[in-house]
């Protein structure tokens, strides 16, 4: 199918968003920012940015975005997590900081994503990663980032590093630990491309309350 006839949202309420929404143009895909439910209507796939995570899911529940987000999925929409979009999609989440307690998720991915687990900003690294399904080495970048710990019998691992899992799929949901959008290289978002369905399997009137 031709990448234009795609419509693609970016949740855009912090982190590299901007980034993503670079990628996903260069391969022809038309993209949605998506900060309020409405803006899930006539998408296909919806793409989590990496950022910072507790930041990241307060402000989806602020925005009244958990219930529609997972209710785009049921209807059959894409959704790709990367770094802090990785632990949104996890149904379990280790390492959050006590002061913020639990740490928000969509709860749609059968994974224990493990906050952090790469260090901190300062352990930022890059690595040819070898990925299932591509010819040659992904150029990874992994800045503060997760790891994968635990995977449900329906989760396909894709990627990696050393024995730690950092690329993984379920169905037509995709997390990885490192930042695909951060490099030159869209063999990572082609790949989640060939999840999204032919047409939009969203339609919403909802708006913020209040």
């Amino acid at each position: 199918m031709p990448t234009e006839a795609l419509k693609v949202g970016v949740l855009a309420l912090q982190g590299a968003f901007r980034e993503h929404r670079r990628m996903l143009e260069s391969l022809g895909v038309s993209v949605q920012e998506v900060r309020l439910p409405a803006d899930l209507a006539g998408l296909s796939g919806l793409v989590i940015p990496g950022g910072e995570s507790t930041t990241m899911g307060k402000l989806m529940l602020d925005y009244g975005l958990q219930g529609p987000i997972r209710d785009f999925h049921a209807a059959g929409g894409a959704i790709f997590g990367t770094c802090a979009g990785a632990i949104l999609l996890s149904r379990t989440v280790l390492g959050a900081p006590p002061q913020f307690g639990s740490q928000p998720s969509l709860e749609l991915m059968d994974i224990t994503v493990q906050r952090n687990a790469f260090g901190r900003q300062v352990d930022s690294f890059q690595t040819d990663l070898e990925v299932s399904g591509l010819n040659t080495p992904f150029p990874a970048m992994f800045i503060r980032a997760p790891v994968i710990g635990a995977v449900g019998e329906g989760v396909e691992v894709l990627a990696r590093q050393g024995k730690q899992v950092v690329l993984a799929r379920q169905g037509n949901l995709l997390a990885s630990s490192f930042h695909p959008e951060l490099t030159r290289d869209a063999r990572i978002h082609e790949l989640f491309l060939t999840f999204i369905p032919q047409a939009p399997v969203y339609q919403t009137s909802v708006a913020l309350p209040g």
